[in-house]
């Protein structure tokens, strides 16, 4: 029992030089297919060329590892004690980037085996969906913020009732012995529909005396702390 033990843990098949120039050519196949799947569905205000190169670079680094471990047991414990201790500190500022991190994982992994055709065609489908379902965004809202006299309240609430109805919340609300600073919270369809009156609502709150500035401010997934 213990020499067939010792046999599994200590098995080690050495890999051809063909056969590890062919997982490293598929998985930076792949991964220019995850490159060109994140340059085309991306639609954020930042994008990032370092971080899509460091995506075909993390899906050839999977498969070199995997092609190392092939199916040594201690050299797969080893190398996942050793990895263990990596701490990444880079923030994932979009939940897509963190598919498009796990898609690597995934691709170099199978190419990483030799089982390419499972990589390719699961690459192929998330490519497509991807794709088509990529550029969906969030219903995005506005904040309009006001700031004018403190006994222009009443005034400032009416505007804002009469373009938005309920549809505005009130967020918050800021105040001095003198002045006063709204800001509501309202969908951006409402916003575009205020657009199409003849007074738009900013320029109905400058007709109120004593405004200060009037501000619109677009909420969007791709600002984060």
């Amino acid at each position: 029992m213990n020499q067939f033990l010792y046999d599994l843990i200590s098995q080690v098949d050495q890999i051809s030089l063909f056969s590890l120039f062919l997982h490293i050519a598929m998985s930076a196949l792949i991964g220019l297919v995850i490159y060109l799947s994140y340059w085309l569905s991306h639609t954020g205000t930042i994008y990032s060329k370092k971080f899509n190169v460091s995506l075909v670079t993390l899906t050839i680094l999977t498969a070199t590892v995997m092609a190392i471990i092939g199916n040594n047991i201690a050299l797969s414990l080893g190398m996942v004690g050793a990895l263990s201790i990596v701490r990444f500190r880079t923030a994932i500022k979009d939940s897509r980037d963190t598919v498009y991190i796990f898609w690597t994982i995934v691709a170099g992994l199978g190419c990483g085996v030799g089982d390419y055709v499972t990589s390719a065609i699961g690459s192929a489908i998330v490519f497509i969906v991807l794709l088509v379902l990529g550029r969906i965004k969030n219903d995005n809202r506005m904040l309009l913020i006001i700031r004018g006299a403190r006994s222009t309240e009443r005034q400032i609430e009416g505007v804002v009732f009469n373009y938005f109805n309920q549809k505005a919340i009130l967020r918050v609300k800021n105040t001095t012995p003198d002045t006063l600073e709204l800001i509501y919270e309202l969908p951006r369809s409402s916003y575009r529909q205020s657009l199409k009156k003849e007074v738009s609502v900013t320029d109905a709150l400058y007709q109120v005396e004593h405004i200060e500035y009037v501000n619109v401010v677009a909420q969007d997934d791709d600002i984060s702390s």
